[in-house]
């Protein structure tokens, strides 16, 4: 998960984001005007109540993310909680990549007027993202389609496989 910044006509807002490393999907995103952490524990809690509690989830050192609420929130659920150096960006390389994609492909072409028309811009763009667009590092699967290839099928009992 990171938080990155992201301009408008006047202004600017914040998008924080939860990924899958392995296919790059978004779980769960949220855009905020302000830094404080309420805005990453809606994204988290929507991500584990959809998509199940990581064994690992990744953030940098960031306020947000060292708050006694959201490693709290980390620990309630058991997940083992990673944060990458200080200023080692190569750690969470994967969301480094959304934020480059998002801001080349959607913000930079766009000059949003209102925090709704951001928030409704980028929620189609990460939509096409998720689902339409292919990444070479994954053999030209969109997210979506790496994502779901791995879930657990049903099995003829009803019962998951493994």
């Amino acid at each position: 998960m990171d938080i990155s910044y992201i301009p408008m006509k006047r202004g600017f807002v914040y998008l924080a984001a939860v990924i899958d490393w392995f296919t790059r999907r978004v779980l769960a995103w949220r855009v905020s005007i302000s830094m404080e952490v309420d805005f990453c524990l809606e994204a988290v809690e929507e991500a584990m109540a959809r998509h199940g509690k990581p064994d690992i989830f990744n953030t940098d050192q960031g306020s947000q993310f060292t708050s006694a609420a959201f490693t709290g929130l980390l620990a309630a659920n058991g997940v083992k909680i990673s944060m990458d150096g200080k200023g080692a960006w190569r750690d969470n390389v994967f969301v480094e990549r959304l934020w480059r994609s998002v801001k080349y492909e959607e913000v930079y072409l766009r000059a949003y007027d209102s925090v709704a028309e951001a928030r409704a811009s980028i929620g189609r763009y990460l939509d096409f993202y998720n689902r339409k667009r292919p990444h070479s590092s994954l053999g030209a699967r969109t997210p979506d389609q790496a994502y779901f290839d791995h879930q657990p099928r049903p099995n003829s009992t009803g019962s998951d496989s493994t």
